[in-house]
C-alpha cells in the first residue's frame, strides 16, 4: 500500500506522513507532544500473502516505536531518523489483523539524540511513509554500488549484493544485474549463480561513462533481477559515477577542485513538524541550489528523507549527512545505539552520489577516542569510497576522522571590550587543529546563534546580517586550506525554551521559517553565475529614517553583475565597481556606494533630500536586471504565489506565498497585517487560516487530497484586494 490509512468514516482517521500534535508557530508548550501516541489499523487476509513474505517498512517514526500485532509486541526501533522493517508473516492470521503502533515522543536518555539538551524539536509521530511489503521468500535487501577507477577511460562497477532471507532457506538460482544509462539505453549486463545471501558483480572495462557533477548531475540505474527455487525479485537503484576527496589543500570532485559554500538544514516545517511529503523535502534542495547557490548541504543533525537525499542525487548538491545528535554523549547503551545509528545510515543512503562525507560524531561533543574509533571504524567498513568527519566545537580536539570539520563561531565569540582578538572571520586551520601537519579541513558552521537577525529588525542589524556571512564566505575562499564553509543556517527552526528567542525559534537562518529570504540570503545567492540567475539586492528598505540618525549611506548592494549603473531623478547617474578591495576573495563581491564616493558628483548630496532611484545591473556590458526603489512606496497589492503550478494527489504539498508590495513591486516590510486563507479543491491548509504578515510577507503550505482536480488559493485582507493563486492536483 503506498500510504497507511485508516477508516476515512472514523473521526481518528490519519493518513501518512502524520504529526501527533500540530504546533502552533510560537510560544507553545514543546511537551504537549512528548508523550506516547497509539495508531491502530485493521490489516485484511488477502489470497496475496499465502507463501509470501510480508512486512511493514517505515520510513521514518519519531522517536521510540513499538509494533503489536493483535496485542503482541512483534518489534521496534528506537531511531527516528531511519527506515526499518517489521515482519508480520509468522503473525498474520485468516481472521483479520490489528496493527497496533505505539510511538512514544518522550525526550528518552536512552536513544540519541537525547539525553542532554538539543537545539531543535523532534516532533512525534509516524512521519514519513508506511509500506505493506509483499515478496517471495526471498528477496533482494539492498545493493551497494561502488564505482571503480573513475577518472580512466574504462571504468568499473561492483555490486554488492544483498538478499533477505529470513528462514535460512536453501537458495539455487540466479541474479541479473543490467545497468541502464540516463535514456533507459543498456549499458552492461551479467547474470551470476547465487548460492548465499550475499553476492558480488563485477562490471569492469565499461566505457563510455559519463560523470556524475554539479552542473551535470549524469545518473545511472542498476535493476537487479532475483530467479531462484524460493522465487522472484526485482528492483532498481541509481548511482553516479565521482570522486569525491577532501585533502589538506581543499576539496575535490572528479580531480577538480571546488570550493564548498552551502548551508545547514534540518527537515522541519511550521505547524506540520517533520510530517511533510516528498515536494516540500525537494523543494528545500531547489531552494539551496538555485536560490541561493549553494554547493553543499550539511544534514543536521540526523539522516533527512530520502526525497530530499534523491533530490540533491538529481540536481547536483553535495552532501555531508551525520548521525542524530547535539553536544550530549550518553551511557554505554546510547553509545550502541549511536554506533548502529551509523550503520542504518550508511546502509540506507550509501548509493547517493550527492553524499560525499559520513558525519560519524556527535555534533559538537566533547572528546571520546573509543566511542568514535568504534563509529569511525565501522563507517570505513561499510563504506570504504567515503570519508569521514566529526563535527565539533572545540580547539584541539582529537582527530580520528579524514575530515577535521570544525563549527567555528569566532566572529561572535570575540567581540566583548576584554578580548583584545581583532575581528576574525575564521580562525585558521592550524589554529583550530593544534596539529603539526596540515590535514583536510571543512567549517561546519558559523554565524547562526553569534548574531540571531528576525525578518522584522532594523536595517542596520540586516546589514550587520550579511556582512558577517559576506566575511566568512571571503575567508574561506581565500584560504586554500579551508575547503570550504557551511553556514548556519538555512532557515529558521522551532527549537526549545532553552534556545532561540523565547517564541520557540530560533532566527538564525538567511530565510524564514517559511522559506522567505532575509537580506542575507542574498550573500549566497550573488555568488552564484549570472548566468543560472542574476542578482541585484539593495540591503535597504529605502527610507530616509530607518537608519540611526538617517539615510542609507553607506549603501550595500548585493550582486553578481559586473558592474551597476545608479540613476537619479535629476538625469545624474553613478557607476559602481564590485568591493574587491574589501573583499577580495569573494567570486562576486558586494558593491558599496559611500559618502565619499560621491563627492563633487553631481549628486553629492544624495540622501539627505529623499528621492526615487534607479538601479540598473549590467553583464558583458548589457543591462540585464533593473531594480525602482520608490521614495513615497503605496501599500498596492498582495501577490499570492504558489512554489509550482501542479501537485501530486498523493499527498504531497506545495507552499503558497504570501507578499505586500508597493507600485514598483517591492516589499513592504512593515506591513504586519492580518490576513484569512481560503482552500477550494481537492487540498488541504496545513496551520491556521488565520495569520499575519510578518517583515511584510508571509507562506503556508497546502496538501492534497487523494483526488484530482483544481485548487483556487484565496487570501483576504482588509485593505487589499484578495489575491488568488492556482493549483492542479493530478495523479501523476
Amino acid at each position: 500500500m503506498p500510504s497507511w490509512t485508516t477508516d476515512p468514516s472514523d473521526d481518528c482517521f490519519v493518513e501518512l506522513p502524520h504529526t501527533a500534535v500540530e504546533l502552533p508557530l510560537d510560544y507553545f508548550d514543546e511537551t504537549s507532544y512528548q508523550r506516547e501516541f497509539t495508531y491502530q489499523k485493521r490489516l485484511n487476509w488477502s489470497e496475496e500473502f499465502e507463501g509470501k513474505e510480508v512486512g511493514l517498512v517505515f520510513d521514518g517514526s519519531m522517536a521510540n516505536t513499538r509494533v503489536f500485532l493483535d496485542g503482541v509486541q512483534i518489534g521496534g526501533h528506537k531511531d527516528g531518523y531511519t527506515p526499518f522493517e517489521i515482519r508480520l508473516t509468522p503473525h498474520l492470521k485468516p481472521t483479520g489483523n490489528l496493527i497496533t503502533v505505539c510511538v512514544d515522543g518522550a525526550e528518552n536518555p536512552e536513544i540519541p539524540p537525547f539525553g542532554g539538551q538539543i537545539d531543535y524539536l523532534t516532533y512525534a509521530g509516524i512521519y514519513r511513509e508506511v509500506w505493506l511489503k509483499v515478496t517471495d521468500r526471498v528477496s533482494i535487501k539492498n545493493v551497494k554500488i561502488e564505482t571503480k577507477g573513475v577518472l580512466e577511460t574504462n571504468k568499473s562497477v561492483r555490486l554488492n549484493c544483498f538478499l533477505s532471507n529470513p528462514d535460512d532457506l536453501a537458495l539455487n538460482g540466479t541474479l541479473k544485474a543490467e545497468i541502464f544509462d540516463a535514456n533507459s539505453d543498456s549499458v552492461a549486463a551479467q547474470v551470476i549463480e547465487i548460492a548465499d545471501s550475499e553476492s558480488a558483480i563485477e562490471f569492469p572495462e565499461l566505457a563510455n561513462i559519463q560523470l556524475w557533477a554539479l552542473d551535470r548531475p549524469y545518473l545511472y540505474e542498476v535493476r537487479l533481477s532475483l530467479r531462484s527455487d524460493q522465487g522472484i525479485d526485482q528492483i532498481r537503484q541509481k548511482f553516479g559515477f565521482r570522486t569525491a576527496e577532501f585533502t589538506a589543500d581543499g576539496f575535490r570532485l572528479n580531480g577538480e577542485k571546488l570550493k564548498l559554500i552551502g548551508l545547514n538544514r534540518h527537515q522541519s516545517f511550521p505547524y506540520s513538524g517533520y510530517a511533510q511529503g516528498p515536494a516540500s523535502q525537494e523543494r528545500d534542495a531547489d531552494i539551496l541550489k538555485y536560490e541561493l547557490a549553494c554547493n553543499i548541504v550539511r544534514t543536521s543533525h540526523y539522516p533527512q528523507s530520502n526525497a530530499f537525499l534523491d533530490r540533491c542525487d538529481e540536481i547536483g548538491l553535495l552532501v555531508l549527512e551525520e548521525i542524530p545528535g547535539w553536544q550530549h554523549i550518553g551511557g554505554d547503551a546510547w553509545k550502541e545505539e549511536s554506533v548502529q545509528n551509523v550503520r542504518r545510515m550508511i546502509e540506507r543512503d550509501w548509493n547517493h552520489p550527492s553524499i560525499i562525507l559520513w558525519g560519524v560524531r556527535i555534533n559538537e561533543s566533547d572528546d571520546d577516542d573509543a566511542f568514535y574509533l568504534r563509529t569511525n571504524t565501522l563507517a570505513h567498513q561499510l563504506d570504504p569510497t567515503r570519508q569521514t568527519s566529526g563535527i565539533r566545537k572545540h580547539a584541539g580536539s582529537s582527530l580520528l576522522e579524514d575530515v577535521y570539520t570544525m563549527n567555528d563561531f569566532v566572529l561572535g565569540e570575540f567581540e566583548l571590550p576584554h578580548e583584545n582578538r581583532p575581528r576574525s572571520p575564521l580562525r585558521s586551520p592550524s589554529e583550530v587543529t593544534g596539529l603539526p601537519q596540515k590535514t583536510p579541513y571543512l567549517v561546519t558552521e558559523y554565524n547562526g546563534h553569534m548574531f540571531p537577525t528576525k525578518v522584522t529588525d532594523q536595517e542596520q542589524r540586516q546589514i550587520e546580517h550579511v556582512t558577517r556571512h559576506l566575511e566568512v564566505l571571503n575567508a574561506a575562499h581565500g584560504d586554500d586550506n579551508i575547503a570550504g564553509c557551511i553556514g548556519w543556517c538555512m532557515f529558521d527552526y522551532n527549537t526549545h525554551k532553552d534556545f532561540g528567542s523565547g517564541d520557540r525559534i530560533c532566527h538564525h537562518g538567511v530565510l524564514t521559517i517559511f522559506r522567505e529570504p532575509k537580506f542575507a540570503a542574498y550573500a549566497y545567492a550573488s555568488q552564484g553565475s549570472p548566468e543560472n540567475r542574476v542578482v541585484l539586492q539593495p540591503v535597504t528598505y529605502w527610507a530616509r529614517g530607518e537608519r540611526n540618525i538617517g539615510g542609507t549611506l553607506p549603501l550595500m548592494i548585493l550582486s553578481n553583475c559586473d558592474f551597476i549603473r545608479l540613476n537619479f531623478p535629476n538625469g545624474a547617474s553613478f557607476d559602481l565597481l564590485p568591493d574587491h578591495q574589501t573583499f577580495a576573495h569573494l567570486p562576486h563581491p558586494p558593491f558599496m556606494l559611500r559618502q565619499d564616493d560621491l563627492s563633487g558628483s553631481e549628486v553629492g548630496q544624495w540622501g539627505m533630500l529623499w528621492t526615487d532611484i534607479k538601479i540598473v545591473g549590467y553583464v558583458d556590458n548589457n543591462p540585464i536586471v533593473t531594480r525602482r526603489l520608490l521614495a513615497n512606496p503605496i501599500a498596492t497589492r498582495l501577490e499570492v504565489k504558489s512554489d509550482r503550478p501542479t501537485l501530486s494527489q498523493a499527498r504531497n504539498e506545495v507552499r503558497i506565498s504570501v507578499k505586500a508590495l508597493d507600485q514598483a513591486g517591492n516589499l513592504l516590510p512593515y506591513i504586519d497585517l492580518p490576513i484569512t486563507i481560503e482552500v477550494d479543491g481537492p487540498a488541504t491548509l496545513i496551520g491556521p487560516d488565520t495569520t499575519a504578515l510578518r517583515g511584510g510577507a508571509t507562506a503556508f503550505w497546502i496538501r492534497s487530497k487523494r483526488e484530482s482536480g483544481d485548487v483556487v488559493v484565496r487570501v483576504r485582507s482588509t485593505r487589499f484586494a484578495t489575491g488568488e493563486a492556482r493549483v492542479s492536483v493530478s495523479n501523476s
